[in-house]
């Protein structure tokens, strides 16, 4: 599977670097890299849209998103992988959760480990979306829950789900490829209550969840909530994640025409993570 690569040099990296991966996300960019002052992005070949790449950059330059340079390129898998090795460095969150690859050296860590294989999909811990729904399950009841993951990308939050004690998992992902990857990061942390799923909100079991997890961005989510809130039992707990803290009130505020109540909201570097309870 062949990727495009597209390096953006950003004037204002700080202020500018977040909502660039938000809007390129929008048009199916789905990994991204940061080398301050560059932005690299990733986009499998068949879904690139060069007319809303080009639409898009037009209209956060006209908000004042400067860009010094830019260029596209096509990249193999096999030199994809690695360049996502050479970025994976360990991710430590809150002292308690330590997300590592199989190639690194590290001391032992008397919190929980996942080891993931750093190939293609979302959900290494890198970025503050992954770190953000990390630190918040880590505050979370999972003891013998029955949990959703949706768009699981690398599997990392169901991982994490099983960790904390959860009975039964179904992790639910869209790309072919990443629900493979899924696989593998399941065998790697010796996962027994696990099942990977490729497909949509359309491929949600009939079964009630007792949590539900959403990593994706806001678009996708405010199209499934609908689902999620059928999916969840009574009581049950929806986390979301993917999106702007600025995008948070639109979601609550969906999210509440469909049983849900707002418990809290954290945030990282602009990016949120919201926890709601179904009430009816």
């Amino acid at each position: 599977m062949n990727y495009y690569e597209l390096n953006l040099k950003l004037s204002d990296f700080d202020h500018w670097h977040d909502i660039f991966v938000a809007h390129l996300a929008e048009i199916d960019f789905e990994s991204f890299v940061e080398e301050k002052p560059l932005l690299k992005a990733y986009i499998q070949e068949e879904l690139f849209n060069g007319a809303a790449l080009q639409n898009g950059l037009t209209d956060l330059a006209h908000r004042g998103g400067m860009i010094d340079h830019y260029d596209l390129k096509i990249i193999e898998q096999q030199n994809w992988n690695a360049e996502w090795e050479s970025q994976f460095e360990p991710v430590f969150i809150a002292n308690e959760l330590r997300i590592v690859a199989p190639f690194h050296q590290l001391p032992t860590f008397d919190g929980i480990e996942i080891q993931i294989l750093p190939k293609m999909s979302f959900g290494t811990g890198h970025h503050q979306t992954t770190h953000l729904i990390c630190q918040q399950m880590l505050q979370m009841d999972f003891k013998d829950s029955v949990v959703l993951d949706m768009g699981s990308g690398t599997g990392v939050l169901a991982i994490l789900a099983e960790q904390l004690g959860a009975k039964e998992i179904i992790a639910i992902e869209i790309e072919e490829w990443s629900a493979e990857n899924i696989l593998e990061n399941i065998a790697l942390n010796h996962c027994r209550s696990i099942k990977a799923i490729h497909g949509d909100a359309s491929a949600i079991p009939q079964i009630l969840f007792d949590i539900v997890l959403a990593n994706i961005n806001k678009n996708v989510l405010l199209a499934q909530l609908a689902s999620y809130s059928s999916a969840l039992k009574m009581g049950g707990v929806l986390v979301l994640s993917g999106f702007f803290v600025t995008d948070a009130p639109d979601l609550i505020i969906e999210a509440q025409k469909h049983g849900f109540m707002h418990q809290s909201t954290l945030d990282k570097e602009n990016w949120a993570v919201v926890l709601l309870t179904k009430i009816k």
